[in-house]
């Protein structure tokens, strides 16, 4: 009997989806998309669409090397086109699709066919970084000849000193996907499974990133059968909270049954929860109630008794734990909010900063963005984040001539780093950009203060860390219900006029409100960490006590 035909996409994440996928056909068809998910393939659309262009650019002198397939006829239709270019020689095909493995149960399409030898290996371009900087290591030797990468315009793959992979499993087990179909239709480049080869064009598109395919068959075959299997409902699943829930279509069914059977994945996510199901932990009840050490296998890098403590929060419906009994966040005399808005890869458009001297009564608290409304990519972007920098260091120079002290706050920093270096990195040279060598003194010293590390020190936050999760217990509220991250992809969009919209001047408004909330946000939370969190917030003494026949914990809802 033929298998379950399954895409790339079946391989990885959520085993419960897969069944469902498969169970309710008719349904899946009928799930609208969210505005995120839609933005993300729009991206991955233009990107793929760019990388096109380049390839295409690259071999303008000699265009019949380059073949593509027509992506508006039927599957079956560009299957056959993709072999006929095969069967003609072509050097790099397309948009190849290949025909349905019947008998394997595979359905699959790869970017990109690039000839080599008697056969093509699979390129997939994908809107995600596969590679970094290399970071010297006493390993390096090792890391040469492992990391290996191809140029765009040939298939030549050689070690390359200079950077370092990013781990994707989606792609990995995508390319073992695209490399078994290929060795069914006898185009497999490489006169043995050991030394099939497939490639990856990530978001900088300056490389291909080889990725040794024949290494990883069996691990795919064995996912592939175990696949199969859930698709044709053999094997039995069950829904467990995972990252990938936030935006599965799914979700509004399994979160009921989640919560209606109290399971543990609803207070621990990823490995620890594997770890307490394996242990016969798998209700919340249980674990609140766990007495001992940690169960065997539990992540060295998790606070098990953060766990617990989750756990009883769920119970109680308790917002926010103390591990303190003072919580501690720097304060300054001149203190500086920030928060920047980007879009994409593409770059950051806004940097909104509050600026409060607590010395200074009189002097007004003031929003001030700096910020281009040019639509990403833009060189004015380097204008406005130079002026944002000039403003920050001057006021920084002003507090320390006056004998102030000075800090500047964000709200995670990994974001706000990523484009202050980025920025002095991709400017380099134009007026009032600093050196990369000066945005790494600053945000390397105890002036530039991570509010999001500071919550995960004071606080155990049972329903989330993030800005919009925490703020609120502070007492703080975002004048527009829909602001978010993805929302705000949107607005931007609407805003600069892209993908043809017209632009809307009332998204900018929207924008730059957001932003305003977000720093202003982040101004009241550091400040009620220090001035009101000790007796608003109950301790994790206080939940672990009444999990023992004590009274309610301060701010629950028990």
């Amino acid at each position: 009997m033929p298998a379950v035909p399954l895409t790339p996409r079946d391989l990885a994440g959520c085993e419960h989806r897969v069944a469902l996928d498969f169970a309710h056909p008719a349904l899946v068809g009928d799930f609208p998309e969210s505005p995120g998910v839609q933005r993300r393939k729009e991206a991955a659309t233009a990107h793929r669409a760019a990388v096109r262009n380049l390839l295409r650019g690259i071999h303008s002198d000699h265009p019949d090397d380059f073949v593509v397939i027509d992506s508006d006829q039927g599957a079956s239709r560009r299957a056959d086109q993709t072999l006929r270019a095969c069967a003609d020689g072509a050097r790099m095909i397309w948009n190849a699709t290949l025909p349905t493995d019947i008998d394997h149960g595979r359905r699959g399409h790869a970017e990109l066919l690039i000839a080599h030898g008697d056969g093509y290996i699979p390129v997939i371009v994908v809107n995600h970084r596969v590679s970094q900087p290399a970071k010297p290591r006493s390993s390096d030797a090792v890391r040469q000849a492992t990391f290996m990468t191809s140029p765009l315009w040939a298939w030549s793959p050689s070690p390359d000193p200079h950077r370092t992979s990013r781990p994707n499993r989606r792609d990995a087990l995508r390319l073992a996907h695209l490399t078994a179909m290929l060795i069914e239709l006898g185009l497999a480049a490489g006169p043995d499974a050991a030394e099939l080869r497939g490639g990856a064009i990530g978001l900088d598109a300056d490389c291909i990133v080889v990725h040794a395919t024949g290494a990883m068959l069996d691990d795919y075959q064995e996912i592939l059968r175990r696949r199969q299997e859930i698709a044709a409902q053999a094997i039995a699943t069950e829904p467990r909270k995972i990252g990938e829930c936030r935006s599965c279509p799914w979700w509004g069914r399994c979160h009921p049954e989640l919560v209606e059977r109290r399971d543990v994945s609803l207070v621990a996510s990823g490995n620890p929860a594997d770890v307490l199901i394996e242990n016969g932990i798998t209700t919340i009840d249980q674990l609140a109630h766990h007495r001992g050490p940690a169960p065997e296998g539990w992540p060295s890098n998790a606070r098990f008794d953060d766990a617990v403590v989750n756990a009883i929060a769920w119970m109680t419906d308790t917002e926010l734990v103390r591990r303190v009994d003072v919580p501690q966040v720097r304060r300054a005399d001149v203190e500086v909010d920030v928060d920047m808005e980007s879009f994409g890869e593409h770059g950051a458009y806004l940097w909104g900063t509050l600026l409060t001297d607590v010395t200074d009564p009189a002097r007004e608290v003031e929003y001030r963005p700096f910020l281009t409304w040019s639509p990403l990519p833009t060189r004015d972007e380097a204008r406005s984040f130079a002026e944002f920098w000039d403003w920050l260091m001057a006021e920084r120079s002003a507090a320390h001539e006056s004998g102030k002290t000075f800090a500047a706050y964000c709200y995670s920093q990994q974001a706000e780093n990523r484009w202050l270096l980025g920025s002095a990195d991709r400017f380099i040279g134009d007026p009032g950009i600093p050196t990369r060598a000066e945005v790494e003194k600053f945000i390397g010293s105890e002036e530039w203060v991570d509010i999001y590390e500071a919550v995960g020190k004071n606080f155990i936050c049972p329903k989330g860390k993030g800005l919009k999760r925490v703020a609120p217990v502070a007492g703080f509220s975002w004048r527009d219900d829909d602001a978010g991250g993805e929302a705000s992809m949107e607005w931007y969009s609407s805003a600069v006029g892209l993908a043809d919209k017209p632009v809307d001047l009332t998204q900018r408004v929207r924008l730059l409100e957001y932003n305003e909330d977000d720093v202003r946000a982040t101004k009241v939370l550091r400040e009620w960490m220090t001035d009101g969190a000790a007796t608003q917030v109950p301790h994790e003494r206080d939940l672990l006590a009444f999990r023992d026949g004590g009274p309610p914990p301060t701010g629950s809802h028990a």
